[in-house]
């Protein structure tokens, strides 16, 4: 008979965890202390990847070492270096020691925080990251707090509390009687609205077609017409407010919102997307776009960004605790609560079960303190703003918005050149950029013409990575007109 941790085949699987776990650390070991040298971007086509990767179904098992190996070696070339100190693309954060220690350690112990019974030391270490968190970016205390996937479910979890309190206003419960046959739930942003929130508002029900938008010229919502839209409504509304547009990382003026929306006497639920822009909070030169926040009655942020902590990791605030739990609240019998003091967090996201990201967070933010992650938000900040002067002193090339946090959003607009033909030459450069493996940069649509965005929030990036793209982005220009 084999032993209890003993498969058919011989293989021990007990014996296995010391060298999987020895494989997994040089393998990341190695490719940490390469961070610097290796390409920011591989050309892999997806034929590429399918002739390196599929293969039926095993039979038969391998080493547990031998399959990390294997798995490494053949999805190598399509590993993005998105952790290193040039990868400007989206607004995706690098990992701070400390966070991949706890995030290792997280995988290991495998606790479920969704109950406090499954897992006592998960779900207080959330209670407490939660409060660092609401201390970090000084939200009020008495605020009801979830760790979430990231932004977008971050996003949802504070429009399904918005969504509740409307239905309230209403007169009925949407999360217990759904939508079907009840007053619509109408909802206002501007037009620069995350995917993620209309993402959002179709999971509930709401529709993402439903948005009322409201012009905003420069990235910022126009508050003449916000103004109109909202006195045109006779009920109650969720407003839904931008703290770092994801272009250009405008703001709306939270306060003004917030004063409009206290006016609004049906009622009015502002909610704001600070997915990347909450960080603003933490230097001093850009604290005051954050001012009104504390008025919102739900925000959500992302943690895998600017506080750079692995994937998948966000979070979200709500100030009315009923209205959260009254959107995901739910009862059975084998659902054995501890106390009437201990929090069960399956009663403020959708999931049930859930991973303890708050692990990687509690020891991100014990390692570097407040005073470090200001630290980082005030560099990152600085190099955006470097490589936006150093854009806007290009003749060839011209910056599409303020560089205000940590985005800087740009064009390639040679002088003579029609509208049409520059934005071939701006897709043009992206395309060459990423080509070269020195950075990677992301294309997108300003005003209806072709930009570029380079995103700093990378803990590791210094002056000679933002010279470096820099010199990508000049020599892949030149390449381009030659």
């Amino acid at each position: 008979m084999p032993r209890p941790t003993e498969l058919a085949t011989g293989t021990d699987l007990a014996a296995s965890y010391g060298p999987a776990l020895d494989r997994a650390h040089d393998l990341a070991s190695a490719y940490l202390a390469g961070l610097r040298g290796r390409p920011v971007s591989q050309r892999v086509t997806p034929a590429e990847m399918a002739a390196r990767l599929d293969e039926p179904l095993p039979e038969q098992g391998v080493a547990a070492d031998t399959a990390v190996s294997e798995w490494f070696a053949r999805a190598e070339p399509g590993i993005v270096t998105s952790t290193g100190p040039r990868y400007f693309g989206f607004v995706l954060g690098g990992v701070v020691p400390a966070a991949i220690a706890g995030d290792w350690l997280a995988s290991t112990i495998d606790q479920n925080r969704g109950l406090w019974m499954a897992s006592p030391a998960a779900a207080q270490t959330e209670v407490v990251v939660l409060r660092w968190l609401a201390e970090l970016f000084d939200l009020p205390s008495h605020w009801t707090g979830t760790m979430t996937s990231g932004a977008t479910m971050a996003n949802m979890v504070g429009l399904a509390a918005g969504r509740q309190w409307a239905a309230a206003r209403l007169g009925f419960d949407a999360a217990a009687d759904g939508l079907a046959g009840h007053p619509p739930i109408t909802v206002v942003s501007s037009t620069e609205i995350h995917a993620s929130a209309r993402k959002a508002l179709a999971n509930l029900g709401i529709g993402r077609n439903s948005v009322r938008t409201v012009p905003a010229p420069n990235g910022a919502i126009d508050l003449a017409a916000f103004d109109a839209t909202l006195s045109g409504i006779d009920g109650p509304v969720i407003v839904v407010g931008n703290a770092g547009e994801v272009n250009g990382g405008a703001f709306d003026n939270l306060t003004a919102l917030a004063d409009r929306c206290a006016a609004h006497a049906p009622g009015a639920w502002l909610h704001v997307d600070g997915a990347f822009g909450l960080f603003a909070r933490l230097d001093p030169r850009t604290r005051h776009l954050l001012d009104g926040i504390e008025r919102a009655d739900s925000v959500g942020s992302d943690g895998h960004k600017w506080l750079n902590v692995p994937y998948d990791s966000g979070f979200a605030f709500v100030r009315d605790k009923s209205a959260l739990t009254g959107a995901f609240g739910v009862g059975a019998a084998y659902l054995t609560r501890a106390s009437a003091d201990a929090v069960s967090f399956d009663q403020r996201v959708p999931e049930m079960s859930q991973r303890f990201r708050a692990l990687a967070v509690w020891c991100a933010l014990k390692s570097l303190g407040r005073e470090g992650y200001e630290q980082i938000v005030r560099r990152c900040n600085d190099n955006a703003a470097a490589f936006g002067a150093w854009v806007a002193a290009q003749p060839d090339l011209e910056l599409v918005d303020p560089t205000v946090i940590n985005i800087a959003c740009f064009r390639v607009a040679p002088a003579g050149l029609s509208t049409d033909d520059q934005d071939a030459l701006t897709r043009e450069t992206v395309a060459r950029v990423q080509a070269s493996g020195d950075a990677v940069v992301t294309s997108t649509v300003r005003r209806g013409r072709a930009a570029i965005r380079a995103a700093f929030d990378n803990w590791l990036t210094t002056d000679a990575d933002v010279a470096m793209l820099q010199s990508a982005v000049r020599a892949a220009v030149d390449d381009a007109n030659a």
